[in-house]
């Protein structure tokens, strides 16, 4: 666990970064800077960019992504913006600098809280620490600066169509929100991911561990488009479940890379479902932003690497 001075002074700096950027921002540089650490780890080695960096106090997603979504629920609590979940609008267009330093307070909780999601099992790997500390942050925010509670308010309108029936304004991404929809780009975001880990496992299996944040970080960056209005997909929440999979079925059950890229897309599927069921559950019916892909993430990975506990049992 570490709670060193030098990274919580990082941490606080990646909240109030990724505040005054916005949220959606944030997350795409954290796909950039994945990219970049993919190359570094699998080039030299000698420096974990990953870890520093791309999911550390830099660009984490549970310090500068979260820091980010707190910040506009704290903005939309105080009247200074009319919607919290819009998270691609950056706060320091607000000239407000009190929304940065909430963003900064969570940057700090959420690196305080991964520590302790991962600390206490240093070693054995349950689920995505990063993932679920930013599910986590995201609901201390609606539950503190949020009006809708944790599952939100239902409209006379929603409440006729049901929870789970997404309509109207109640929406989270409407051109892949269709489970035949998010179903089929998950069979694709799982084949390109599982692809990758395990290609680059065959070279070896370090470089496969640095190869299964490589589909995650495309994903990522491809929220890059999103922000300008584009209606590109949202996939991260399919890529990184599926290469936890596939490495699992390689590296741990020790099976054919055939039967890991067949698991691995089952995730990737997995993962896209589990998107729409959270986004169903917290997002469209509240008041601020619960992010529906890092929920998948944390529960689709540690699905991953439960299966392969059980099948060397």
């Amino acid at each position: 666990m570490d709670l060193s001075l030098l990274i919580l002074l990082g941490a606080v700096g990646g909240g109030v970064f990724g505040a005054a950027i916005g949220a959606l921002p944030a997350f795409v540089f954290t796909g950039f800077t994945v990219i970049a650490g993919v190359a570094v780890g699998v080039a030299t080695g000698d420096y974990d960019f990953l870890g520093n960096v791309a999911f550390g106090p830099v660009f984490g997603p549970h310090i500068a992504f979260s820091g980010g979504v707190a910040a506009a629920a704290f903005a939309k609590r105080m009247g200074y913006v009319d919607d919290a979940k819009d998270i691609a609008t950056p706060m320091v267009s607000l000239t407000n600098p009190s929304v940065l330093l909430v963003g900064g307070l969570f940057g700090l909780i959420g690196h305080i809280g991964q520590q302790i999601i991962d600390g206490p099992l240093a070693g054995v790997e349950w689920t995505d620490g990063i993932a679920l500390m930013v599910a986590v942050s995201n609901i201390i925010a609606r539950l503190v600066f949020g009006s809708s509670g944790l599952f939100g308010k239902l409209s006379d309108e929603a409440r006729q169509r049901g929870r789970f029936m997404p309509g109207g304004g109640n929406v989270w991404v409407p051109h892949q929100q269709p489970l035949i929809q998010a179903g089929t780009i998950g069979l694709g975001s799982g084949l390109i991911a599982s692809w990758m880990t395990i290609t680059g496992w065959q070279v070896s299996p370090e470089i496969g561990g640095v190869m299964i944040v490589a589909g995650f970080g495309i994903s990522a960056a491809t929220l890059f488009f999103l922000a300008l209005g584009m209606p590109v997909m949202v996939t991260h929440h399919m890529t990184l479940p599926g290469a936890v999979a596939a490495f699992q079925m390689v590296e741990v059950v020790g099976t054919s890379p055939e039967v890991a890229m067949i698991v691995g897309t089952l995730f990737g599927i997995v993962g896209a479902l589990l998107g729409e069921f959270f986004s169903r559950l917290f997002l469209i019916h509240g008041d601020t932003f619960i992010d529906p892909p890092a929920n998948a993430i944390w529960a689709g990975t540690t699905l991953a690497i439960g299966l392969g506990f059980v099948l060397t049992l």
